[in-house]
């Protein structure tokens, strides 16, 4: 598989937008809280760090991308329940980031089952046996 197919895969596009989407959600949660002594910008800059490297693979074009994209959700999966368990008031933040998190980790193996189950019902048809294997 060529990196452009890899790269126009489900799964990782999937994996690559919702960590932009946490990305993007670390912003607004870092606009909406009461003013600090970090800058904004800079708040919203530390919470990026995590997805830097899925992207910079995805605009490089790199297959590794979706891998890298659901290592960094968890990173977000562990902040945002951390978040929603000790900060009331960031409570809908965080169990966003945990969902998106979550949502990033299942996308970024989307495309390696989809691709096992390929070929176990290769295998079967290749052995003869077209039905479905008995008790699941």
């Amino acid at each position: 598989m060529t990196p452009a197919e890899a790269h126009a895969l489900p799964g990782r596009r999937l994996a690559i937008a919702g960590t932009a989407l946490i990305v993007l959600l670390h912003l607004a949660w870092s606009l909406r809280l009461p003013p600090q002594a970090v800058p904004v910008w800079l708040d919203a800059a530390a919470a990026a760090l995590p997805a830097l490297p899925a992207l910079a693979l995805w605009l490089a074009r790199r297959p590794s991308a979706g891998f890298w994209a659901g290592v960094a959700a968890l990173f977000y999966f562990m902040h945002g329940v951390m978040e929603a368990w000790s900060t009331p008031e960031a409570r809908a933040f965080a169990i966003a980031e945990a969902l998106l998190a979550v949502g990033v980790v299942l996308a970024s193996s989307l495309d390696a089952m989809r691709a096992r189950a390929a070929a176990r019902r290769a295998a079967r048809t290749a052995a003869g046996d077209a039905s479905p294997p008995a008790g699941g």
